[in-house]
């Protein structure tokens, strides 16, 4: 029998989460619920992201609940999993109530806000009977597994240098309010951040420069992370670029023998240099969204606690853009 799931919040993540489940036999979204009211009676139609455009208009609300007020998904009692895709300032709300009603969680990122917010989100799953699971999407996304693999197994030797690249126009709605958001830093660059910690693991210091633009808070941040084994690793993520510019995502990893470089603007995003010839890596097609849900749902079914990403590995990327922001304030190299 499938897992059945309510999705609250039908903005972009939301409608892209939506359609992931479509394409999990496991899984069934039976109910949604979202403040708009056009939302919650199904109609998605201006909920396009930067790496999915066009998408599902109109749920078929035949088959799916739809309220405008959260805590009636919640007293739904054939809803298994809540997926929380409202805006960052409503993670700790909607994530602990979710968790107290039994049902298990999975929460867009970032975790939360703040990292005092974050910690008491952590602290509720660790006591909750329902799994948690931030959904830190990278870890999920085919070329970027290949990577944690490749470098793991030491496949082409060390890793000599690590660059990534995210960086956008500043997207429409809250986003702009950095109140809500946190700015490009945490809402985009916690992306990479999240995926250096998780390639790596804990640096033991980063230096960071960046700026406001529009949102009041960083819109554009570039960090170093020192490691005492890996020279040279960066991160830069933007909502700074000027209007039209559109979205890239990108990364250059330099190994002692090959050099992998990821664009997902390419039509073989991924390309593999060594011994004189670049080939393209083929990987699994599409984006993470689709393996990232289908593996919380298969950790429901099994009884398996999520351990590709966890709540407290949510925390760690708030520290980690926590000393980030302070390394901009400062000028000064944050120790860890």
């Amino acid at each position: 029998m499938a897992v059945k799931v309510g999705i609250i919040g039908l903005g972009m993540m939301g409608r892209t989460h939506y359609e992931a489940y479509a394409n999990i036999k496991d899984a069934q979204v039976v109910a949604v619920s979202d403040a708009d009211p056009k939302r919650a009676a199904g109609d998605l139609r201006g909920t396009a992201g930067n790496v999915l455009a066009g998408g599902i208009g109109q749920l078929p609300m035949e088959h799916i609940k739809g309220t405008t007020d959260y805590r009636e998904l919640l007293a739904m009692s054939d809803v298994d999993v809540v997926d929380v895709c409202v805006p960052t300032t409503q993670h700790l709300e909607v994530s602990t109530a979710a968790l107290k009603a039994g049902k298990h969680v999975v929460c867009e990122k970032p975790l939360a806000r703040t990292l005092a917010e974050g910690e008491q989100i952590a602290a509720a799953a660790k006591s909750a009977k329902g799994f948690f699971m931030p959904a830190m999407v990278m870890r999920f996304w085919p070329q970027w597994v290949w990577l944690k693999k490749a470098v793991a197994a030491g496949t082409y030797g060390n890793v000599r240098s690590a660059t990534f690249r995210r960086v956008a126009s500043m997207p429409p709605g809250w986003y702009r309010n950095g109140a809500i958001s946190g700015g490009a830093a945490l809402d985009l660059h916690v992306h990479d951040v999240d995926f250096v910690y998780h390639l790596f693991g804990w640096p033991r210091a980063l230096h960071a420069r960046g700026y406001s633009k529009t949102s009041g808070e960083l819109d554009h941040v570039t960090a170093q992370f020192f490691y005492d084994d890996v020279p040279h690793v960066y991160a830069e993520g933007s909502w700074a670029m000027a209007d039209g510019f559109g979205f890239k995502m990108q990364y250059t990893v330099n190994f002692e023998t090959a050099t992998a470089d990821f664009d997902l603007a390419r039509e073989q995003p991924l390309l593999l240099t060594r011994g004189g010839k670049t080939e393209p890596v083929t990987c699994e097609p599409g984006a993470g969204y689709e393996p990232e849900l289908r593996y919380f749902i298969n950790c429901v079914r099994t009884g398996d606690r999520p351990s590709v990403v966890t709540a407290e590995d949510g925390v760690q990327s708030l520290r980690l853009i926590d000393a980030e922001r302070e390394s901009v304030r400062s000028g000064k190299v944050i120790t860890l």
